[in-house]
This record gives structure tokens, sequence and C-alpha cells, in this order.
């Protein structure tokens, strides 16, 4: 068996070409990343993972919709702006965002083994996701972020196959997670060049602090009811 990062697809291997990022290999990647959440079975997690996973099913309706339009990130936002819609750009940009903390956080506690995960996703928030969230989802996400699981069971576990057995060395275990994080930093700067270069993030955004979206993310974590949207 082998230990959970070398059963999913990575980051260092989604195909890349001069049109964009492969589509469905970055959503598999994605999904794989979301799993780590799951490894750790905590509910307080649940916060970021949900709201992931709704990003992702979002940019995933879209290609399932229109795939000869979709076989790029690029490809799939541009032929959706001009269908003047926005519900997969818009999704995108916050899947990049939560991947964005996600990998920042992860970046930290590799380059630190004392550092704690509370505080490592504590700081990550602060730099990725806070400043787009209204005072309403803030502290959820903050105090999801404090309840954080210890460093040493999530390490625990990405070195453990599915039966619980470990089945790899610190050194194995690391440097996967290494070319992982380093590959999605790179795809994120990618991505956040291409919005910014087309002026997608504005196309992204509603109009009142994006109020819209903000009850998205607040419903997925039980804050708005169904009934709000």
């Amino acid at each position: 068996m082998a230990p959970y990062l070398a059963t999913v697809t990575s980051f260092a291997n989604v195909p890349q070409t001069d049109a964009g990022v492969d589509t469905l290999q970055f959503l598999e990647a994605s999904k794989g990343l979301v799993g780590i959440f799951d490894l750790l079975a905590s509910t307080v997690l649940t916060v970021v993972s949900n709201d992931l996973n709704g990003n992702i099913a979002k940019v995933r309706a879209r290609y399932d919709e229109a795939p000869e339009k979709s076989a790029t990130l690029e490809e799939l936002v541009k032929n959706e702006i001009a269908e003047n819609k926005s519900q997969a750009t818009q999704g995108l940009l916050w899947l990049t965002r939560g991947l964005a903390f996600t990998c920042k956080a992860l970046k930290a506690t590799q380059q630190d083994p004392t550092l704690e995960l509370s505080t490592a996703f504590q700081n990550a928030y602060g730099d990725t996701l806070r400043p787009y969230h209204s005072f309403l989802v803030k502290p959820i996400f903050s105090a999801a972020m404090k309840a954080c699981p210890k460093r040493d069971d999530l390490y625990t576990k990405l070195a453990e196959d599915k039966t619980g057995d470990t089945v790899t060395t610190e050194e194995y275990r690391n440097q996967l997670l290494d070319d992982w994080l380093a590959a999605l930093d790179l795809i994120l700067v990618k991505i956040d060049a291409f919005y910014e270069e087309n002026k997608y993030k504005k196309v992204s955004h509603f109009s009142q602090g994006n109020i819209c979206e903000e009850r998205t993310i607040s419903r997925r974590i039980g804050t708005f009811p169904e009934v709000w949207t």
C-alpha cells in the first residue's frame, strides 16, 4: 500500500500547455487536497473542505456543460465570460484562494517542524482568505483555525496507507509534500496572473461587497439558511 499523497493526483502531474492548466487534472488534484482535511476527521475543518468542494463543483459543472470549451482553466473562463456568465469564473477564483490558504499553511509547517497547524492556518488565513471575507464569515473561519488538530496527527496520517499502517519514511513523505506544494504554488501564481491580466477578478465579484458569495460560503458552514438565496 502507498501513503496518501502517492494515491491522489499531484499538482506536480497536472499538465500545462500554452493553452493553460488542464481543467480535469487540476480539479482531481484539488480534490486530493480536500482529502487531507478528511484524513484528520476533524469536524471543525469541514468549514474549509465544504468551501473547497463547493467551488470545485462550480468549475466542474461548467466543464460538464461545455467540455469542448473548457479543456484548460483559462479556456473555461474565457469562454464562460464570452457567454456573459461568471459562476465558474467566480468559483475558480475562490477555489484558488482556498488552495493558496492551504498551500501557505502547509509550506509553513514544512519549513518549521515546531509550528502547529493552528498557528500556521491562522497566519495563512490572514494573508489569503481573510481580506475577502465579510464580518460574518471571518469569525467562523478564525474559530475553525484555532481548533485545528495537532501537526503530528496530520504528518502521521500522511505517512500511513488506508489501513492505518505506516508505509513510508519521513524523508519520502516530506519530498512528496514539498513537490506537491511547489507545483501548486506555481499553478496558483499562473492563474492569479491570468485573472489580473484579463481583469476577471472584477467580473468575479458582485456588488455590495460580494454579498452573494459571502452568503454561499456562510450557508455551506451553517450561518445562512437556504431561503436567503
